[in-house]
């Protein structure tokens, strides 16, 4: 039945060299049908990798390494930032953050002449409030745009202190050498805003107390009203302002009785870490990656294999457990085409970044080149249909 089934999809779904268009401001950056990857890359305090897997129809992961000046002056300060932005219902929350959440950070860092807590919150706040201006300027002929949102996942490394801000479930892992097993030991720094996790749901209902049904346990899925797991986001903004949750837009996404205060957030969660000589990397990735390797386990693969091209190893090792947990084959996997493959595994993004010592030490002053890379996806050519595949 299963290889039946199999042989349909190969049949209907076959991916072709010259279907797609391969577009990203990639930096050096290839694409190989629907994984992009950039094997190596040299950031302002070491090294880096990317890889970039599509499920979805449209590409609703997106991502970035900007390496060099953290501000709109040229005094600086100077290091790296590096953002994964898990987009739901569609790319263009996502997107949108791409295009925006870093160039806010360099005019909030320019304001206050120094990286912190307070410039991160700010750019978090910026970048929430323009996609809102976005979403009422659409909402009368693109209604549906209220109800896309976005993970927003974000690390600064500057003068030798790391920073990650987190909204939603994707995870920033650090790998830490213990010198005296010789061992590397895994050490999550973000903090996570899914419904899943008891302490979130605890809060969502002293938020909300009047509210039986803010949290709703849903095909075995614990889902905040009912209609999403994770808690804290950019845009939703059918679930932060009430005026968008109403007709037209879908009945599915709106609620019976009209709410007098956001029901989720766009506040980050914020940390900040001082490096030590024995951090050696931070995992970057979305929840794609997660649901299919532990934090050790993706630690010690990044930690017992070459640098060069560790990503797309990561992608490829959690594409091989997600094969396994439908009995097929990997290669079997592979062939399956963008839109029906979400129906085996998540877009996923995965940036680790490897820490030097020496580089990361540098006083946040001193002036490195700059560097951009943004994760690449598949689009289609221009006036071509899209496959048969349907979005999931």
């Amino acid at each position: 039945m299963l290889s039946g089934f199999m042989n349909f999809l190969r049949a209907c779904f076959r991916p072709r060299s010259d279907r797609y268009v391969h577009s990203s401001s990639d930096a050096g950056g290839r694409q190989d049908g629907l994984l992009w990857y950039k094997d190596t890359g040299q950031h302002f305090n070491g090294e880096f990798s990317m890889a970039v897997v599509q499920a979805n129809n449209l590409l609703e992961d997106q991502s970035q390494l900007e390496s060099g000046g953290l501000s709109s002056h040229e005094c600086g300060p100077y290091g790296t930032f590096v953002g994964v932005y898990d987009g739901h219902g569609g790319p263009e929350t996502s997107r949108y953050i791409n295009d925006h959440l870093f160039q806010h950070l360099k005019r909030f860092t320019s304001e206050q002449q120094t990286m912190s807590v307070d410039v991160i919150r700010k750019a978090y706040q910026a970048t929430e409030e323009g996609f809102l201006s976005l979403v009422t300027r659409q909402w009368p002929v693109n209604p549906q745009i209220a109800a896309v949102g976005s993970c927003c996942l974000v690390g600064v490394i500057c003068g030798g202190t790391l920073y990650v801000a987190n909204l939603g479930d994707s995870r920033a892992v650090l790998g830490r050498a213990v010198k005296a097993t010789g061992e590397v030991l895994a050490i999550q720094l973000s903090a996570e805003h899914n419904a899943c996790i008891e302490s979130v749901r605890q809060e969502l209902q002293s938020l909300h107390p009047d509210d039986s049904q803010i949290v709703v346990l849903k095909h075995n899925v614990w889902r905040v009203k009912g209609l999403i797991q994770i808690s804290k986001s950019i845009g939703d903004v059918y679930l932060k302002k009430a005026e968008f949750n109403r007709e037209p837009l879908y009945p599915k996404f709106r609620l019976r009785e009209p709410f007098q205060k956001p029901i989720l957030s766009a506040d980050p969660s914020i940390t900040v870490h001082q490096l030590q000589p024995h951090d050696q990397f931070v995992i970057f990735a979305s929840d794609g990656l997660w649901e299919h390797l532990s934090n050790q386990e993706a630690v010690d693969i990044v930690q017992n294999h070459s640098r060069s091209g560790i990503a797309r190893r990561l992608v490829k090792i959690a594409l091989q457990e997600a094969a396994k947990k439908r009995e097929m084959r990997y290669s079997d996997l592979k062939k399956i085409d963008r839109g029906v493959r979400r129906h085996f595994h998540d877009d996923i993004t995965v940036i680790v970044v490897f820490l030097n010592s020496n580089l990361v030490s540098k006083a946040s002053s001193v002036k490195g080149p700059n560097l951009s890379v943004r994760g690449g996806g598949v689009t289609l050519p221009p006036r071509t249909l899209a496959p048969c595949a349907m979005p999931v």
